[in-house]
């Protein structure tokens, strides 16, 4: 097959204390996982079934990596979340199947541009823009599940230029993982390559030029990404 230009290189995450990369399909994020967080966004935290929203594949950035502020906005948000890496396929599972679809896990930023989001929402548009912009999914290496065992509990917190800003525990999830991964793959055809933003916790605030956010996840690791001048103004 030929093309008209060369295409991008397919994204992936690191895998911890291996040489080999996970190749990133699709990223799923799951809204207003955590009740404390869905107060503080205004919401009432029920147990109705969870929203989800995407991110493009390309979004991901490593640990350790610079982001550039992005344009056309005066608010993003630092969101700490558990990050589940599915590496088989799973439509319409049962929850008892869905940690077999597991591959690992990692530390995620689902960073936001919540002034485009709040407008986004007054008017009934899609969260497209405020959610699916370039770096705007930093990650740790994967920790396979393998090594970790299935994750369903340990604290899960974020640091802004080393002050706490975020601090939860996973048990705290509204709909816990195999409860996410059994709704998605009854809305989709999950693939090998999936991953899953899972939501977070109190505490999502603003960031700027020159910060620097420090991520961690009891059992996976720590994730550190500082915010740069922006590439668009």
């Amino acid at each position: 097959m030929s093309f008209i230009f060369r295409p991008q290189g397919q994204p992936a995450v690191a895998i911890l204390h291996s040489e080999r990369s996970f190749p990133v399909r699709r990223i799923f994020c799951v809204g207003q996982n955590y009740a404390d967080h869905a107060r503080e966004m205004g919401s009432d935290p029920n147990r109705e079934s969870p929203f989800f929203f995407s991110k493009p594949a390309d979004a991901v950035v490593a640990n350790g990596e610079a982001i550039n502020y992005p344009g056309q906005t005066q608010n993003l948000h630092h969101e700490v979340e558990l990050v589940v890496a599915l590496d088989r396929a799973a439509l319409n599972i049962d929850t008892s199947e869905a940690s077999e679809c597991i591959y690992g896990y990692a530390v995620g930023n689902d960073l936001t541009r919540r002034d485009l989001q709040s407008s986004a929402k007054k008017i009934g548009r899609p969260w497209d823009v405020a959610k699916g912009f370039d770096q705007s999914a930093p990650l740790s290496a994967l920790v396979p599940i393998t090594e970790c065992g299935e994750l369903i509990s340990g604290e899960i917190s974020l640091k802004v230029n080393g002050e706490t800003r975020q601090a939860g525990d996973l048990s705290q999830m509204i709909w816990n993982v195999n409860e996410i991964i059994t709704t998605l793959s009854r809305l989709y055809h999950l693939q090998p390559g999936d991953l899953i933003f899972t939501g977070t916790p109190a505490g999502v605030g603003s960031v700027k030029p020159g910060d620097v956010l420090e991520a961690y996840i009891e059992g996976v690791g720590s994730l550190s990404n500082s915010i740069i001048e922006p590439l668009i103004k």
